[in-house]
């Protein structure tokens, strides 16, 4: 099943065609696309049952952010090896970083993102999982029962806000206006061959700067899930950034960042793609 946002309304996409949810279930279920994960369990019981009409034909640039309100956003630092290694930083044990991207920043999958004047604007392609139900203190092996389903996320990050001063300021200097895209919808995991080892990419104008595979996660999903769970309560559609992969332009020698003018693409394998470009302040 995969669930996006369609001109601000919940629709199920089959065969890249477009259902409304409000529609085809009679009213059952609204057309916010997030009050669908505060009653996810029998959204999720109806989807799989229901006898859906053709839908139609859209424009994926029509497409907003799959979970546009989220109560927390929640993003992880430092979860694959190579990342750690290349931003000069021990492997995480315990819990790994911990911080948000304001939901503000948050997009949808194909956006025009604005530049920070005189910052040093950086890409991080993640996995981000959305939460389905209430989760307080789970077990991992319960974890993946509280996950709806998974989307790609951007963590871009302007390196000067983020690191200046006298203690970083990480969610800051990842919040500028659309720093956050998501999308292009939620896949649940029964959709996925694999729900634990997904490939991730992100191309800067044709050419690959990162690749990994969601295996190489130093805490898998339910290791996250229950690992935060223990110390603060997930609520049903918050999101879940797991974590990027080596190749991000602060790591690199000579370091490189995002330019106007230039695009910005992220794959997660069985999801999709989100497509920024960027212009000027």
């Amino acid at each position: 099943m995969r669930v996006a946002n369609l001109d601000g309304r919940a629709v199920l996409i089959a065969a890249d065609r477009a259902v409304d949810v409000e529609h085809a279930s009679a009213g059952r279920f609204g057309h916010e696309p997030q009050a669908l994960y505060d009653d996810w369990d029998a959204f999720a019981a109806w989807a799989r049952e229901a006898e859906l009409p053709a839908g139609r034909e859209f424009d994926h640039a029509r497409l907003g952010a799959p979970v546009p309100a989220p109560r927390q956003i929640i993003a992880v630092g430092l979860n694959y090896r190579d990342h750690a290694a290349e931003s000069g930083f021990a492997v995480p044990e315990g819990l790994p970083p911990v911080f948000t991207k304001f939901v503000s920043s948050l997009s949808g999958p194909v956006t025009r993102v604005v530049l920070p004047e005189g910052g040093h604007t950086d890409w991080e392609v993640e996995l981000v999982a959305v939460i389905g139900r209430t989760a307080s203190n789970v077990t991992e092996a319960e974890a993946w029962d509280h996950v709806a389903g998974l989307t790609v996320g951007q963590d871009l990050s302007e390196r000067v806000s983020q690191l200046a001063g006298p203690a970083p300021q990480f969610s800051l200097g990842k919040s500028f206006p659309g720093f956050a895209p998501t999308g292009p919808w939620v896949v649940t995991p029964d959709e996925l061959a694999d729900r634990d080892d997904l490939e991730l990419r992100a191309a800067v104008n044709g050419e690959e700067v990162q690749k990994g595979r969601t295996r190489d996660l130093v805490f898998s999903i339910p290791a996250l899930v229950s690992r935060l769970s223990a110390v603060l309560t997930l609520l049903p559609g918050d999101l879940l950034f797991t974590g990027t992969p080596a190749g991000v332009g602060l790591g690199r020698d000579p370091q490189r960042w995002l330019a106007p003018g230039d695009e910005l693409v992220s794959h997660v394998a069985g999801i999709g793609e989100l497509r920024q470009s960027f212009v000027s302040a």
